[in-house]
């Protein structure tokens, strides 16, 4: 068989081609670095003959320090990238000059010292081609090639040896960052799944039975964990605390803040009342230990139910105010009477709360902004008008309210993936 770098002038082209082909086809299926060097290297040597060959690195060495890390020799396939304890290192002699020399050479009459430290990769050998593969501009790696009669390899071959040999150097360590890539995807994947799993334990593991009000709960992070949290408190009097927060940002950032939102708001001496004295509370550690440097601050609804009278005294902390839909006489209301900047912008903040009397047969809808922001394809959001419309029927348990409103939220943005945590109670006041 014709070599076909030796002289692309001489022999049948088309046959030639033919094998370039083939070989960048199998090279494009490869998704294994160790495998796809076997593969090329095999091809490769059917293609320009050679009596044996050796891949050396200096990465991470200092001068003259280098490994081999493949050789013809060896009957044991290492992979260099994962058993790299595995690879013999070397100092000084022949190979170490010409990896550091930055460029290619050719031997055509090769005479090794028997002290060389690699002389047994290169004894019995005449002809040495070496050939750089550059790497920030520096020859971290080394492909030699040998023959063992003198002057075996043709000067013409190098240079497309030289250029082929280094676009395939890259095309292999993109496939090695790529395979530590998904490694480390994977690992950050299995993290999240955990952080995921301990943030929805923070959040109520069954929706308390309050009198007079029937309750339904959703929850939807936007990724394996998210910045929502919503609470219930059950305090002196039979009375109910709703809580709601919404966290700035997204993913674990987010979620680590809810977690501490969350202890926080355990950790309120007593009770936890009234609303405003309760956001005050949280402001002020939100303000002082965590939020006063990185930017990120937490929205909060905080009411207080009092099933014998029907009201829900509240306090606001620059969240979206429920809808309240009065289903005796068909009125909408936003619960948004009193409201203050979000928690952890500042510590000179004081929370104002109001009463809001109900009635037996209204909707309360609480929600995060991930339910009225959700986009359809077109960028348009749904909207509070269109969370107004869900709550037209009065006969609505909560719970079937809380399915009409995700379905109707589901059918506006047809099923994209939510880009915002998405959380929602509906209650009903019976």
């Amino acid at each position: 068989m014709t070599p076909i770098l030796i002289n692309p002038q001489e022999g049948n082209w088309q046959q030639r081609l033919g094998m370039i082909v083939e070989m960048m086809r199998e090279m494009s299926r490869q998704t294994d670095p160790q495998e796809m060097v076997r593969s090329y290297g095999a091809r490769v040597r059917r293609l320009l003959p050679s009596d044996g060959a050796i891949s050396l690195s200096r990465r991470g060495l200092t001068r003259p320090q280098y490994r081999i890390t493949r050789s013809t020799t060896w009957e044991e396939n290492i992979n260099p990238w994962k058993e790299k304890d595995r690879l013999p290192l070397f100092e000084g002699g022949l190979l170490a000059e010409l990896i550091y020399r930055d460029e290619p050479q050719l031997i055509d009459n090769l005479n090794v010292s028997a002290d060389d430290p690699a002389a047994e990769y290169l004894a019995g050998h005449r002809s040495l081609m070496a050939i750089p593969l550059f790497d920030q501009g520096v020859a971290l790696n080394m492909i030699v090639r040998l023959r063992k009669g003198p002057a075996a390899f043709h000067k013409e071959q190098l240079p497309e040896l030289v250029w082929l040999s280094n676009l395939f150097g890259r095309a292999t360590s993109n496939l090695v960052l790529s395979e530590e890539l998904q490694q480390a995807y994977r690992a950050l994947d299995r993290e999240l799944k955990v952080v995921g799993e301990i943030q929805r334990s923070l959040l109520p593991a069954q929706l308390p039975e309050i009198p007079t009000m029937d309750l339904a709960a959703y929850y939807q992070p936007s990724q394996r964990a998210g910045g929502d949290y919503y609470d219930f408190f059950p305090l002196p009097g039979g009375k109910w605390g709703i809580f709601l927060a919404d966290v700035s940002g997204h993913g674990t950032p987010a979620a680590v803040l809810m977690a501490i939102t969350h202890c926080i708001a355990h950790t309120h001496p007593g009770p936890p009342i009234p609303p405003g004295k309760v956001l005050d509370y949280l402001n002020h550690h939100l303000a002082t230990r965590y939020l006063s440097q990185n930017g990120q601050f937490v929205t909060a609804f905080y009411g207080i139910y009092a099933p014998a009278e029907r009201s829900l005294t509240y306090a606001c902390a620059g969240h979206n105010p429920p809808r309240l839909k009065r289903c005796r006489d068909g009125t909408l209301l936003a619960l948004d009477r009193v409201n203050g900047l979000p928690l952890g912008i500042g510590t000179e903040r004081t929370y104002a709360e109001h009463v809001q009397r109900l009635q037996a047969g209204d909707q309360i809808v609480f929600y995060t902004d991930g339910i009225t922001e959700a986009d359809d394809p077109s960028g348009m959001l749904f909207g509070t008008e269109r969370l107004d419309q869900v709550l037209e029927n009065c006969a609505l348990e909560a719970s079937a309210l809380l399915d009409t409103v995700l379905r109707s939220v589901e059918d506006f943005t047809r099923g994209r993936p939510a880009h915002d945590d998405r959380t929602l109670i509906v209650a009903r006041v019976s």
